[in-house]
Order: structure tokens, then C-alpha cells, then sequence
């Protein structure tokens, strides 16, 4: 009798791991970032170090960042002074998140890669695109790396920091501030019971594509699209967060923020944010069927031994 009882738990047991054996898991990326020629039309990439970074951790974030000749890089440090310069941050705050900006030819869009995802706890690459959009950066690759947990903000910093001290690459502080009212409203509705980090950054995105494709002129079209946006997205949010919407939008059409020039990197952003969210759904069932499998086997199992 027990023999066959152990025969059932062993065919039940095989069949789990058969089910796990269909799945597919995603193997970790490598971070082998090569480094390519050195461009004599934008001279050298840029890589800003967070400021509180020790002299190892620092040697950790240049592995990470690919730089393996320092020769072949600018390097320079984001400083608490420049959190307030460019973001009105606390001049005390510890800076770890760093970057390194390799400037690319008009047209070529502008690409985010979070070597470290697990330790950006707050800004994601969308978030990171849209702000530097808005502030004028459009032709770029921006490797973003921090050694420990943070929440991203020294590295846009010193993305910044970066333009500025480059040759004819220095950005119009209007626009950074804008950028940085958006950045810090994204990042609040993110924390809003009901929104996620990539609604929040679909919503941005779909209301930048639907400002490019309508040329709004007036305040209240400003609102009739930000209004549209969220029916159709079915995010629901207090009057007030409404409001910081559109003022935000409004302060972008006061500064005539042309998002046309940049509509197919918005469309190239809509499309990965929805890649993201299908990807989350389709983990979320996964989870749930492996969460009700184990509910079934222990069942089985109980049931053999009553």
C-alpha cells in the first residue's frame, strides 16, 4: 500500500517538473559593453560618476559601464552642488547612480540601458527617456549603473552635466527644469495605489504623441487630451495629481516643446512600455498557474494518504 502511495507522489512530483520544463526562463544579460572607435565628431563618451562612490565601488561602476581604457573616455563626478543646480536636490544627499553618454548622429534616437536594474528602484528607462526628451536630448546612448540600491536620480544629474560640459551640447535650462517636474511627477504617481511605473510612463508617453499630433494652442486642448488619455488608458487619478498633469503639459506648450520632432521615438517607447506591461501580465498568469499547481499536487497528496 505504501509503495503505491510513494508510485502516485513520484508520478505527480514528475509531472510538475515536466510542466516547469515547457517554460522558458530568461538567462542573464551580459554586460560585455564593447567600447567602438572613438568618434572625432563628438569627441569622447562621457561617464559621470556618483559622488559618494568609494575608490572600489567606482572601479566597479567603470566595469559595469564597459570602460575598460579610461583613455578612451571623459570622465567627471556629479556632485551634491550640482543636484541643486539642475534638479533643486539637497546639496547633502549621497550620489552612487552613474552614467556613462556616448552622443549619437541626428536621427539615431536616443537608447537607455539599465546595467542595473535591481539597484534603480525608482526611475525606469521609459521615466529616464521621457525626461530627457523633454529636456532636448534626443541622439544618445545612456548606460545607467549604481552599485547599490538607489533611486536614479544621480544619474540623470549627471547626464546633465554631462551635455553641458560638452562642446556645443549645452541644454536649455527651461526645458531641464520642465523635465525634472515631470520626472518627480512620474515617480509620485508611480507610488498611487492602482499605477505602476510603466502605466504612468505609458500615460506621459501617450499624451506627448497625442500633443505632437495635435499642436495644442490653448490650455483647455491641453486638458481635453490629458483627459482623453486617461479614459482611454482607465487610470483614474484625485483632481489634484489631474491638475499637476496639466500644468505640467501646459508649462511644455509654453515652451513650444516641438514633440514632433521626436515621434518615432515616442512610438518606439509606446511600443516597449506595452511589451513591458504584456510581459508583466503573461509572468502574473504564469505565477498563478504554478501557485495553483502546487495547490492541486499537495491536494493529490492529501488525498492518497486519507
Amino acid at each position: 500500500m505504501i509503495t503505491k502511495r510513494l508510485m502516485k507522489i513520484s508520478v505527480l512530483i514528475s509531472l510538475f517538473v515536466l510542466t516547469l520544463g515547457i517554460y522558458t526562463f530568461p538567462a542573464f544579460a551580459s554586460n560585455d559593453n564593447e567600447e567602438d572607435a572613438i568618434n572625432e565628431k563628438y569627441g569622447l563618451p562621457i561617464v559621470v560618476y556618483g559622488e559618494a562612490l568609494s575608490d572600489k565601488q567606482k572601479d566597479e561602476v567603470r566595469n559595469l559601464l564597459g570602460v575598460k581604457d579610461p583613455a578612451k573616455v571623459k570622465e567627471i563626478v556629479v556632485t551634491g552642488k550640482d543636484l541643486v543646480t539642475y534638479i533643486d536636490g539637497d546639496e547633502h544627499s549621497n550620489m552612487y547612480s552613474s552614467a556613462k553618454i556616448t552622443r549619437k548622429d541626428t536621427g539615431e534616437g536616443l537608447v537607455i540601458n539599465q546595467i542595473t536594474p535591481e539597484n534603480i528602484t525608482e526611475v525606469t528607462d521609459e521615466m529616464y527617456a521621457n525626461a530627457l526628451l523633454t529636456a532636448g536630448i534626443e541622439d544618445a546612448i545612456v548606460d545607467v549603473a549604481s552599485p547599490v540600491k538607489v533611486t536614479g536620480h544621480s544619474a540623470l544629474v549627471g547626464i546633465y552635466k554631462a551635455y553641458d560640459e560638452g562642446e556645443g551640447t549645452a541644454l536649455d535650462k527651461d526645458r531641464t527644469e520642465v523635465a525634472n517636474q515631470e520626472l518627480d511627477l512620474a515617480t509620485k504617481l508611480a507610488k498611487k495605489e492602482g499605477l505602476d511605473q510603466d502605466k504612468v510612463s505609458e500615460l506621459l508617453t501617450e499624451i506627448k504623441k497625442e500633443i505632437a499630433a495635435q499642436n495644442p494652442a490653448t490650455k483647455e486642448d491641453i486638458e481635453k487630451i490629458i483627459d482623453e488619455k486617461l479614459k482611454s488608458l482607465e487610470i483614474q487619478l484625485n483632481p489634484e495629481d489631474r491638475q499637476l498633469l496639466v500644468d505640467l503639459f501646459n508649462k511644455m506648450r509654453d515652451l513650444n516643446i516641438n514633440f514632433d520632432n521626436v515621434k518615432t521615438q515616442l512610438e518606439n517607447l509606446s511600443t516597449d512600455i506595452q511589451k513591458r506591461i504584456e510581459e508583466a501580465v503573461g509572468d502574473k498568469g504564469f505565477l498563478e498557474s504554478v501557485s495553483n499547481f502546487f495547490k492541486e499536487l499537495i491536494e493529490s497528496i492529501k488525498s492518497i494518504f486519507s
